[in-house]
Order: structure tokens, then C-alpha cells, then sequence
């Protein structure tokens, strides 16, 4: 029997399938695009710092607790229970920003718009400082003056009488070790770093030790600002193992 002689003609549906490029899928209800679902692909084995909840007795560091109250800082101490790793490395990966410049302060999750925007995230912590619009925290002001913190104030408050900066070895002063620290920079450094500004880094550089002077020196800081610009950091700095 002969074979019969297969057709080599086109039909008008393949070439147009071939001349059509279809987009990537992916899980729409989970992921803003198919790049942000290759995202969470990259970043899933992150693994988590869980954020501290502040537990004293009424008469145990007092100081501590008493700055607190007047901050208005309670949601930040007393942190959800229970969270899901996977629903936070969605929204981790849904808030990446696909353009190069551009910030699009929210993230998909589940289905839903979340913004994570300052403004936001004052509301979600009870709005703790309120200012006027474009008005900086004591803080920021005092960050972006020309003479900045003055490093021997800062060591002054923050360390053990008789120990000092770590120095590099050009003899700059670049952060202070934490068993050179009082108890109650202890106490604050952890906090900072656990609910505020999460980092994988044993050591505490110098930027966190001001934010703990200013902290202990009464200024205002407006937190949700800061934990605002640190999920911006973790997205476009740098890829940490850890959040």
C-alpha cells in the first residue's frame, strides 16, 4: 500500500496561532502578572524573623514601657500571633516593582489591593504620630541636616561607661556592639529590628543606633514612614535570605 502523501499547506487557523504571541500564564488570583509569580518562585525560600511581642510587668523597666504608651506605639509591640509564610512571600513578591523608578506602594493579595504606603500603614498602627502634609518627623529633620547626630552624644547615651564605637581602619566610628550597649538600647535595637526594621545582621550599624538616640531623646519618629521605606529596601536593594 502507498502511503498517502501528507498535505504540506497551511491552514488559515495555524497561521494565524503562529503569528499571534500569547502571554505567559500564571495564578491570577495569586500573582499580579506572571513575572510577579516568577518572583515568588525566587524569594520562597525566605525564611522569617518573627516579630517581637513585648510582654513586662507593670513595674519592670518602666522607662521602657512608659515611652511606649506615649508614643502610641502599642500595635507595634503586641504583633499578630499567627500569620501564613506563604500569603507574606505572595505579597513580598506582588509589591517588586516590574519598572525600573517606579514605586507602586501596594501589593496583590489573594485577590485583594493592599497598600502599604505610610499612610496606610499609620492607619493600621492607629496613627500613632499625625503631621501636616510634607512635615517631617524630628528625626527625618535631623537626618537631613548638614551636621546630622552628633556621634559622641550618641555613645554617650547609648553605651556602657568605658566602652565605645566599633572603629573601622581608617578610624571612623561605625556602629556599637551590642555587649557594649545599656540594657535599655538593648531592649530598643531589638524592637527596632524585629517590628520595625527587620535586617539579618548580628550587628546594629550606626543609622540604627541614631534612630535609638532619637528615640531616647524624646524626638518624634514617624514609624510607619520607616517601616514603609524598609519593605522598599528588601525589595529593590537588595535579595536577603531572611525577613
Amino acid at each position: 500500500m502507498v502511503p498517502r502523501k501528507l498535505s504540506t499547506k497551511r491552514s488559515r487557523k495555524d497561521a494565524v496561532a503562529e503569528g499571534t504571541s500569547t502571554a505567559p500564564e500564571f495564578d491570577s488570583h495569586r500573582f499580579r502578572s506572571a513575572e510577579h509569580q516568577q518572583r515568588f518562585e525566587a524569594i520562597k525560600g525566605w525564611s522569617f524573623h518573627r516579630e517581637r511581642r513585648v510582654q513586662l510587668r507593670d513595674d519592670e523597666y518602666t522607662n521602657f514601657q512608659e515611652e511606649i504608651a506615649r508614643r502610641h506605639w502599642t500595635s507595634l509591640v503586641t504583633p499578630m500571633a499567627k500569620f501564613d509564610p506563604e500569603i507574606v512571600l505572595e505579597s513580598y513578591a506582588n509589591a517588586w516593582p516590574t519598572e525600573e523608578g517606579v514605586r507602586d506602594m501596594r501589593s496583590w493579595v489573594r485577590g485583594r489591593w493592599i497598600p502599604f504606603d505610610a499612610d496606610a500603614l499609620s492607619q493600621f498602627l492607629g496613627d500613632p504620630l499625625v503631621l501636616e502634609e510634607g512635615q517631617e518627623c524630628e528625626y527625618s529633620q535631623r537626618r537631613n541636616r548638614a551636621d546630622g547626630f552628633d556621634e559622641e552624644a550618641i555613645a554617650q547615651l547609648l553605651y556602657i561607661p568605658g566602652q565605645d564605637f566599633a572603629w573601622t581602619a581608617v578610624g571612623r566610628r561605625v556602629r556599637i556592639m551590642r555587649t557594649s550597649m545599656t540594657t535599655l538600647t538593648q531592649m530598643w535595637m531589638t524592637l527596632l529590628l524585629s517590628n520595625v526594621l527587620p535586617s539579618d545582621h548580628n550587628s546594629d550599624p550606626l543609622p540604627k543606633c541614631q534612630l535609638v538616640y532619637a528615640i531616647l531623646t524624646r524626638m518624634s519618629v514617624h514609624v510607619a514612614q520607616l517601616i514603609a521605606d524598609a519593605i522598599i529596601y528588601l525589595q529593590v536593594c537588595h535579595l536577603p535570605s531572611t525577613i
